[in-house]
């Protein structure tokens, strides 16, 4: 326990059916940090006190995770984003920051695309927009394969039994494969990723949450869809040697973007950025949100 860490409040609201945990600590402008898959709240402690200095910071288990409401369904970007805007609502915000990495960057790209007039700013970390995505799977497939453990989440049955008496060897399989300073995950650090995974109901519920998010239908269905444009201001963070979302994924981006936005290659860096160069990270969003 740190000293930063000891005034963050642990508190939960019940938002668009489902009851959410989150982690909140200062005051001001709404700043809400959206985790990635198969994390929890824990992967922004490096941000949570940096930000609080400026802002309200609120930091949500995502629905399913931790110690959230792991609802049968809603596990869609549509309803997670809903999720979002909710949260914010309830809150007594009209807008927020969103920052998010990973699948809780898919969401950010959501939110942003569907209630541009609640996104003050949009940060987002290592994660492609959400069209480009849907691209890839029909595109790239042979990368998917590559990245076998991740597929393996996507078979009902043998994944929640494989994770269920694997844990930790996936963990930290997961953190050091997709990493580049790999001394950022501690023994520590995966023991809390794995309790928080050992929740009842957890392992089915992020599982599910990741094949809805990452299926052939929901990509389908946005690609169908009209492609709405960024109109806030946005910044993107990519580690540059990021093995498992490739920094080529950025390329064409401002095609989504209609508003002042900038890119920006974290070097050293892997997937997990705002763990592996926490400083970089939070100088970085401390100018763009300050700003």
């Amino acid at each position: 326990m740190t000293e930063a860490s000891l005034s963050w409040q642990h508190q939960y609201l019940t938002v668009n059916q489902v009851r959410l945990h989150y982690v909140t600590q200062g005051s001001g402008d709404l700043v809400v940090l959206l985790h990635g898959f198969p994390e929890f709240w824990y992967s922004w402690r490096f941000q949570i006190p940096v930000l609080a200095r400026h802002f309200k910071v609120v930091v949500p288990d995502l629905r399913g995770y931790n110690d959230s409401e792991k609802p049968a369904h809603g596990y869609d970007l549509d309803t997670l984003s809903q999720d979002v805007t909710a949260l914010i609502q309830e809150l007594g915000y009209e807008r927020a920051h969103i920052v998010g990495h990973d699948c809780g960057g898919l969401i950010a790209w959501h939110v942003a695309a569907r209630f541009p007039h609640m996104v003050q700013h949009l940060a987002v970390l290592n994660t492609p927009h959400p069209y480009r995505v849907g691209l890839e799977l029909w595109q790239q497939l042979e990368h998917f394969w590559r990245n076998w453990p991740l597929l393996a989440c996507h078979i009902p049955g043998l994944a929640e039994y494989w994770l269920g008496h694997h844990l930790r060897s996936f963990l930290q399989d997961l953190f050091q494969r997709y990493s580049i300073r790999k001394a950022a995950f501690s023994a520590e650090t995966v023991q809390l990723y794995q309790a928080a995974l050992e929740k009842a109901g957890a392992i089915a519920a992020v599982l599910k949450s990741y094949r809805h998010l990452f299926s052939p239908q929901q990509w389908w269905h946005l690609l169908q869809q009209h492609t709405e444009a960024i109109t806030s201001p946005t910044l993107i963070l990519w580690g540059a040697d990021d093995p498992l979302a490739q920094p080529s994924l950025a390329n064409g981006i401002e095609a989504w973007i209609h508003a002042p936005w900038r890119l920006k290659y974290l070097p050293d860096c892997g997937h997990w950025a705002q763990q592996e160069v926490p400083g970089l990270v939070n100088r970085e969003l401390l100018a763009f949100l300050c700003a």
